[in-house]
């Protein structure tokens, strides 16, 4: 392993041999219908462009005018602005690959992305799944099997029963344990089996708890993955949550190291980082190895992420593995110079990999923050509506992946990222620094966003020590943002009639007059 803090290198493809690991032919490409919308159908667009392939773009009828359609070389609608009916419905995403007669489907991250039989029917209509088979992603995507799967490749896992189909059954297996092995204890961990991002997911931290809690995980599990089974692990406090990048060939894995993941709300990223500032260099190799032996357990193909929790004690575990590409993907590309995508459909066309371990190193340090149009101080509630204005800085250094562009509607139906935001730099402060400044530097109008919150998180000081886990954000208190003054209202409306060199009578109001107008009328 090598880790060297250098000047910034061009981004390079983990570039794939022209021969496979079977020594077969590799497979033509020659369009990719991307299964998804917003930042990552833009951001795997252009890499296919790039690498002169034919793209497709698929939209609901709520995102006729969005940005990633304009993206691609031809754009197909798939259905209504609801999910289930567009960007979740198989039959739409097939039919729309058979009409445009493309020849490859990227599920990017979300909707389909992990979805065993959305694979295998990709498969079935002759067509290529850039991604891993459907039975890997089936193996991975229930937590109980794929727990099972990497222990017996040395991977730690948390102390945990095994798949419990009814509460009667949880409790009676849970009692067993308590009684029979010390290292599964209070405060215990429930967690559905088929699913993730904290549904279905409970704490407890009393046997008085468990019942109750048992039945509501179980309801929770059913209701969002159609699938009921839960199982119950040791939970740890406080933990810390590392991820590490691994690619895979089906003959050969590497990993590209980790990313530090543990700023989060409501088990949702906010802040992602790689390296991690905490992990000692002897843990760190552990992991990377342990994340290797999860992926030599399946012979994965394409990118993938293995996911870990570290107690303060530095033990770790496996948490999972996601059979897709990452939304935080960009904070490796930076550190490392390899294009994940661009790897992802030459391992799918089937070139093996020419990189190998030795030849990936770390140079600088690269973060991560997630634009959300969100309320932060009101539990991050979604501010849907008419973004009015939006405008980033240029500067090196600094990468965008946004499908936003102002003005236009962030839509209730979907997710409202705004843009993800994330800084190269050689060290660690650096990068801290100039993500701050181009987060300061960038301008919002229409509607509100986590960004004064992003600052805050930027400049405190657990942050700044590298000193933080997953539930810290849960314990801090934040500031809530002052109103700007009457004069700093005036300067920025002079700025706009100055900037534009319009007459206000035939402009229309921005975010910053009406305030102002507002305040007069009081």
């Amino acid at each position: 392993m090598k880790i060297k803090k250098t000047k910034k290198v061009p981004t390079r493809s983990a570039r794939s041999s022209k021969s496979t690991p079977h020594g077969q032919r590799p497979r033509e490409i020659r369009k990719i219908l991307v299964a998804n919308r917003g930042e990552i159908a833009v951001r795997v667009l252009r890499t296919a462009r790039e690498m002169g392939i034919g793209t497709v773009a698929v939209y609901s009828e709520a995102d006729k005018n969005a940005f990633h359609r304009l993206a691609a070389d031809e754009s197909i609608c798939i259905g209504p602005a609801e999910s289930q009916k567009s960007y979740l419905c198989m039959e739409s995403i097939l039919e729309a690959a058979r009409k445009t007669k493309a020849d490859s489907i990227h599920p990017g991250y979300g909707f389909l992305s992990e979805n065993s039989r959305f694979a295998e029917e990709v498969q079935k209509a002759q067509l290529l799944f850039i991604g891993p088979s459907s039975e890997i992603i089936k193996k991975m995507g229930d937590k109980v099997v794929a727990r099972k799967t990497v222990e017996a490749f040395g991977v730690p896992t948390a102390p945990g029963t095994g798949a419990l189909a009814s509460v009667a059954e949880a409790l009676r297996e849970v009692e067993q344990l308590l009684k029979k092995r010390k290292e599964f204890r209070f405060p215990l961990l429930i967690k559905a089996a088929g699913g993730g991002g904290g549904k279905g997911m409970r704490i407890v931290r009393k046997s008085s708890e468990l019942k109750d809690n048992l039945e509501r995980a179980r309801s929770e599990s059913l209701k969002a993955f159609n699938n009921p089974i839960i199982f119950v692990e040791r939970y740890i406090e406080k933990p810390r949550h590392i991820e590490v990048q691994v690619l895979g060939d089906g003959h050969k894995i590497l990993h590209l190291f980790e990313r530090e993941c543990s700023l989060q709300r409501r088990h949702q990223k906010v802040v992602e980082e790689a390296l991690s500032p905490s992990l000692a260099p002897e843990v760190r190799l552990k992991i990377l190895k342990a994340a290797v032996n999860a992926a030599e357990s399946v012979h994965y193909q394409s990118a993938g992420t293995v996911e870990f929790i570290v107690s303060e004690q530095d033990e770790f575990f496996f948490l999972e593995m996601n059979t897709r590409i990452q939304v935080e993907h960009p904070v490796t590309e930076w550190i490392t110079g390899l294009d994940l995508i661009r790897a992802q459909i030459e391992i799918a066309r089937g070139e093996s990999l020419r990189v190998d371990q030795e030849s990936v190193s770390v140079n600088g340090h690269a973060i991560e923050v997630r634009l959300y149009a969100e309320d932060a101080e009101e539990g991050f509630l979604p501010q849907p509506g008419k973004l009015s204005y939006l405008k980033f800085p240029h500067w090196t250094g600094v990468r965008v992946d946004s499908a936003v562009q102002s003005p236009c509607e962030i839509s209730s139906y979907y997710d409202p990222m705004i843009a993800k935001i994330s800084a190269w730099a050689p060290s660690r402060k650096e990068t801290i620094s100039r993500l701050s400044l181009f987060l300061q530097e960038t301008q919002i109008e229409g509607l509100i966003t986590n960004k004064a919150f992003l600052l805050q998180i930027l400049g405190s000081e657990f942050f700044k020590r590298g000193q933080y886990h997953t539930q810290v954000l849960e314990s801090v208190g934040w500031q809530k943002n002052e109103q700007p003054s009457a004069q700093t209202l005036a300067a920025f409306c002079l700025k706009d009639f100055l900037e534009s060199r319009l007459d206000f009578e035939d402009r229309k109001l921005s975010a910053w007059q009406e305030a102002l107008c507002v305040g007069d009328s009081n």
